[in-house]
């Protein structure tokens, strides 16, 4: 019963006008033959047997089909080839200069390991000096003691 309702709901607004026609979204008009229909749900498009591509309107009066689906193409295309190069140029900044904060962190790194070279031989040169005090000090040939002169 709903079903028979809508199907005639758009049909009387034939050789009426577009607007008219579109105030009911289930509707679509054909502007070649100036005649109202249900939308055909099954399919995405309109196929040629119910109506035209360049004639079919839906929504409003002053889309047509043709020139709704090459500009959604046209922003489609526009928007991966824009997300394509954002990514391109993203990755190609990281690999290629590295940033202030990982510059930051190396010069860091290098100063703490020169400060720990330092630290570690004024530490040896300290023992040293301490083992020279109280004997300790190994000397090179450690037979040196023994060689009689």
């Amino acid at each position: 019963m709903w079903l028979s309702f809508l199907s005639t709901a758009c049909r009387q607004y034939t050789n009426k006008t577009c607007e008219e026609c579109l105030k009911n979204v289930s509707c679509l008009w054909c502007s070649s033959n100036k005649k109202c229909m249900d939308y055909p749900v099954k399919n995405l498009l309109p196929p040629r047997s119910v109506c035209e591509l360049s004639s079919a309107r839906w929504g409003v009066c002053w889309v047509n089909f043709e020139a709704l689906i090459i500009t959604m193409s046209v922003v489609g295309g526009v928007i991966l080839v824009a997300l394509c190069i954002c990514c391109f140029c993203c990755c190609r900044k990281k690999n290629k200069k590295p940033d202030k904060e990982d510059e930051k962190a190396a010069r860091e790194r290098e100063q703490r390991r020169v400060r720990q070279e330092e630290r570690r031989a004024e530490m040896k040169s300290r023992h040293d000096e301490i083992r020279k005090k109280y004997g300790l000090f190994k000397e090179e040939n450690p037979y040196a003691k023994f060689e009689n002169n």
